[in-house]
């Protein structure tokens, strides 16, 4: 039983041991071991007797938008992560890693997928995150960046392949949303969060482009026709009416020929037509 107990400790997750450090549940100066506390003691008489060459060595400084994690023989420092300004390390057996916590961006690359309607498409997005906890960032992943790019694009491909063509080219905005909380809930163990997710573009195969183009202007076509075919029933019913209005009036069909004239004339002044009144021509063939 005591076998597996200590083997237990040794597979401890990183992450458990840094909550419990954080909450004060452990010391992380406990199990360090005589030799290293001999090891400590040398590098602290070193430090003295090349001061003040030693000094450039132990005095460590990071930018404000920076965070420094200190390791002491391989066990997290308490107190979080150092920073910014200066800090003090004993060299030798102490190793940091510093973390930017600014707001990071990378392309994903190209996405060739096959979308619910069997129609395949290539998708390029791009991914903002930051990192917010620096100390989960060193202790549960080894590359919080990369990891981070390999799950964007497994996400970006599993679901757009649960979406139409339609729904792709339309709603970007829902896939963008989408796509950002699927990768804030894997990445926050790893300590990052997840600002903002925006699809750039959406490319098809030339033969989709070629139908999808002549299925718009198929489409443009009969549009226009159903218009061309409201406006000659429109126009037909308007001189329906005229022609009632002008059959109650005969003296008004005699003011339209005049117009009709004064219209001519304007435009040809060589030619000039002189309209026959349609009753007179009835009358002498009586």
């Amino acid at each position: 039983m005591a076998s597996t107990s200590g083997a237990t400790k040794l597979v401890e997750p990183p992450a458990e041991r840094y909550l419990m450090i954080k909450h004060g549940d452990e010391n992380p100066q406990e199990g360090l071991g005589v030799c290293i506390y001999v090891l400590m003691f040398f590098s602290v008489v070193l430090i003295v007797f090349t001061i003040p060459i030693s000094v450039c060595m132990i005095f460590k400084t990071v930018a404000e938008y920076e965070r420094a994690i200190i390791f002491r023989a391989g066990r997290l420092l308490p107190g979080g992560p150092k920073g910014p300004g200066l800090f003090f390390i004993i060299p030798c057996i102490d190793e940091f890693r510093v973390i930017d916590l600014r707001t990071l961006s990378f392309d994903v690359p190209p996405q060739e997928l096959l979308s619910k309607d069997s129609v395949t498409v290539t998708v390029d997005a791009v991914v903002y995150f930051r990192v917010s906890d620096p100390t989960m960032a060193v202790l549960n992943v080894e590359n919080y960046k990369r990891s981070t790019e390999l799950l964007a694009a497994t996400t970006l491909r599993n679901v757009l392949g649960t979406k139409t063509l339609a729904e792709v080219l339309s709603h970007r905005d829902e896939i963008s949303a989408t796509l950002k909380a699927l990768l804030d809930v894997a990445t926050d163990p790893w300590g990052v969060k997840v600002e903002r997710v925006e699809i750039k573009d959406v490319r098809l195969p030339v033969q989709m482009q070629r139908a999808m183009a002549a299925e718009a202007e198929a489409s443009r076509e009969a549009r226009a026709k159903v218009i061309a075919a409201e406006g000659e029933r429109n126009a037909s019913r308007a001189l329906k009416e005229a022609a009632d209005i002008m059959a109650e009036a005969p003296s008004a069909l005699q003011l339209r020929y005049l117009q009709t004239l004064n219209a001519i004339s304007a435009e040809r002044n060589s030619t000039i037509i002189f309209p026959l009144p349609i009753d007179l021509l009835s009358g002498m063939l009586k």
